[in-house]
């Protein structure tokens, strides 16, 4: 009996046994089947993609031509812009008389002359080395006061003749030799420092500026704060060097110009009319007149 039941007490420890090694081999394959699950899924990183590239500037839009020249019909070819004297003193002569252009005008260079002149009258100064013209004969005359120096009157007489001479010019002939030589004048004008500019505007435009001249007062008043004398009027001293000269030659030189001037304008221009008045512009419309 007791072989028998330790026969039995054995044969429950081995059932146990088996029992515990079927559990703990379950219960290792539960954890084996656990550490054998799919991983996470990686986070992978990207870098961001680079921002798309800025588009490029709208290009600037091209001037507008406000008053274009066309070529005449039939014209003889122009020489080159650096061997141009010759034909255009020739032509110069044409309408002043080759006496007349050969004692007061300086032919070399004389388109780009014309044109640095131009561009340069609604500024300040306009340099004596680029006029075309040489200095007016006779003196800058004075009369003292108790007040000052004033312009004396006789100074007017200084250019009259000119004026006169400016007078007797044929408009219509003027505009078409201006016409002949234009792409001359353009191309001086370019080489200048406006390589997208046209000069016939600009043309316009001084002449413009030039009709808005004051008329010169009946007494005008000089300061000499150190070489050069000045207007003692601070809204004359402020006028360009164009406006500067009208008021220089009087009101009957002046107002004889600005007719001729409007001539011409009306010749070359394709919008809008000359300015009427001939009182002066405004303090904003000088201001403009200065690129």
């Amino acid at each position: 009996m007791n072989e028998n039941k330790t026969f039995e007490d054995n044969s429950h420890w081995w059932w146990a046994l088996g029992i515990g090694a079927v559990a703990a081999a379950a219960i290792g394959y539960y954890l084996w089947t656990q550490n054998q699950a799919e991983p996470p899924p990686k986070v992978v990183r990207t870098e961001a993609p680079a921002p798309a590239p800025a588009p490029p500037p709208a290009p600037a839009p091209e001037p507008v031509i406000q008053n274009p020249i066309e070529a005449p019909p039939v014209a003889a070819p122009l020489p080159a812009l650096a061997e141009s004297d010759a034909a255009a003193g020739q032509a110069l002569s044409g309408l002043f008389g080759n006496k007349f252009v050969q004692e007061h005008f300086l032919l070399e260079g004389l388109v780009r002359r014309i044109v640095a002149t131009v561009d340069n009258l609604p500024r300040d100064k306009v340099a004596q080395r680029v006029v075309p013209w040489k200095p007016v004969p006779g003196k800058f005359m004075l009369v003292d006061s108790a007040a000052g120096p004033l312009i004396g009157a006789e100074n007017a007489s200084r250019y009259a003749p000119f004026v006169k001479m400016l007078e007797g010019v044929n408009s219509k002939q003027a505009a078409a030799i201006y016409r002949h030589f234009y792409p001359l004048f353009q191309q001086a004008y370019q080489e200048l420092g406006y390589p997208k500019g046209y000069f016939n505007d600009r043309l316009i435009e001084v002449i413009d500026h030039l009709l808005e001249t004051p008329a010169t007062p009946a007494v005008v008043k000089l300061t000499q704060p150190k070489v050069f004398f000045e207007y003692a009027d601070p809204d004359l001293q402020a006028r360009s060097a164009g406006q500067k000269i009208l008021l220089r030659m009087g009101n009957e030189n002046a107002t004889r110009v600005k007719a001729k001037l409007r001539e011409l304008r009306n010749e070359l221009a394709r919008r809008s009319p000359a300015p009427a008045t001939e009182s002066g512009a405004s303090d904003a419309a000088k201001t403009a007149a200065k690129p």
